[in-house]
């Protein structure tokens, strides 16, 4: 299967041009049964209650049933079940979770799509690609301010972009590249496929539900046609100075030398996604004054500081070196900040009867994730802060387990002692 996408991969990156008119058959029981090894186990079911461990006891029988109906093109998704996680302390986020067979199918799809628009996307776009992370695009976000002449921010944000996404203009945008009926008729029956929820089903005539795994491949299709290709073809060239875009999924950053550029720039940005029934979210979108010569301008007009922007979880705000340069300087959101402690504290509270070797071992392992994503430079203090939270949260949710206090400090100290919890580190 790799050596096949490999060669969908060789032929799309030789002819940007070239539509793909017979790749259906990629998706079969070989494609399928890898997609079944690479799915984890434990997680959530769909509509079907089948698990990883329930589909495998028939697996054979099954994928070949799969396939059969994939050929006789009577193979129809199931809806997905809506659940819903936390996006921030006011509201929450509707996820659909496939059925499992769906999740295969979705997965070998993915795969295809991959490997022909892998080749056709900007470098400067990073979310759900492979090895492209999101501190690779901090990181680029960084060198673009830190490097360039870089004066202004279009700090933006696409209104429930995921919910949005219109069917007809995501189809339009795949047959671009894909001239295969099965592909595209597959796509479209996994569009529309509806929600069910307590139940009751709800049809989907627009969006692509978070919780799928083609979902990030089709939303970046929609993007790089939307916003990508029209910002390094068009808007850059229409620019007087240097103007520059990192994206990750639907959450991007523009960087401009002229104000003005940045201002026509964001006039055109409304109009633009207005014509693919998309919006802003005025209330998150901002254009300020930003880079290596903010500072001294501001000075100028004694504005005082420049203000800050913040993008993938980090506030974003202008400093100096220890050598007196520029520096672009990173630490966690005021809001995400607020988010991770109210989540330490809600998962310590109702887990805090666990047996003590493991609870201390699941605390070890989220304060280690933790780390890995926040452990930037110029952030310690807040990470810091963030393992000072959760050890108070620990000692007073662990006191609650019965009417007596169960630990005093110098208990507890000691117990942390001999299960060492991780300290912040960059």
């Amino acid at each position: 299967m790799e050596t096949k996408l490999t060669r969908i991969a060789e032929m799309a990156k030789a002819d940007p041009k070239v539509r793909f008119t017979s790749i259906g058959h990629f998706i079969d029981a070989k494609a399928l049964m890898e997609s079944h090894e690479e799915m984890e186990p434990g997680k959530a079911t769909g509509v079907d209650g089948v698990t990883k461990e329930k589909y495998e006891v028939n697996l054979e029988a099954n994928v070949e049933n799969l396939v059969g109906r994939l050929k006789q093109k009577s193979y129809r998704p199931q809806p997905a079940r809506r659940t819903y996680i936390p996006k921030d302390e006011k509201s929450m986020r509707p996820l659909g979770i496939p059925a499992y067979e769906d999740k295969l199918v979705q997965h070998a799809l993915k795969n295809v799509l991959e490997a022909i628009y892998e080749q056709d996307f900007m470098d400067f776009s990073y979310g759900f690609r492979p090895k492209r992370s999101m501190h690779d695009a901090l990181k680029k976000l960084t060198k673009i301010i830190q490097n360039g002449k870089i004066s202004y921010v279009v700090d933006a944000d696409i209104k429930g972009f995921f919910n949005h996404v219109d069917h007809e203009w995501l189809m339009k945008f795949l047959e671009m590249r894909i001239a295969d009926p099965n592909i595209l008729r597959l796509v479209r029956r996994m569009l529309k496929a509806g929600i069910q929820e307590e139940g009751e089903f709800e049809p989907t005539e627009e969006g692509t539900p978070q919780g799928s795994v083609v979902s990030p491949i089709l939303a970046n299709v929609y993007l790089h046609y939307v916003l990508d290709i029209w910002f390094a073809v068009t808007v850059k060239k229409q620019c007087r100075g240097q103007a520059e875009i990192v994206r990750f999924a639907d959450d991007f950053v523009c960087c401009f030398q002229y104000k003005e550029d940045a201002e026509r720039f964001y006039a055109a940005l409304l109009l633009r996604l207005d014509k693919f029934k998309l919006n802003v979210a005025e209330e998150k979108t901002k254009i300020i004054e930003f880079g290596r010569f903010a500072e001294e301008n501001r000075r100028k007009r004694e504005k005082g500081k420049p203000k800050t922007f913040d993008f993938l979880g980090f506030t974003h705000f202008c400093s100096k070196s220890q050598k007196g340069t520029f520096r672009v300087k990173r630490q966690t959101s005021g809001k995400k900040f607020k988010q991770k402690v109210k989540a330490m504290k809600i998962w310590i509270r109702f887990n805090r009867h666990m047996e003590q070797q493991e609870f201390l071992k699941t605390i070890r392992a989220k304060l280690t994730g933790h780390y890995r994503y926040y452990g930037i430079t110029d952030n310690y203090e807040k990470m810091d802060s963030y393992y000072n939270h959760t050890i108070n949260l620990m000692y007073k949710w662990m006191n609650r387990r019965s009417q007596r206090n169960s630990f005093t400090w110098e208990r507890f100290r000691e117990v942390l002692k001999v299960f060492r919890l991780p300290k912040p580190r960059i």
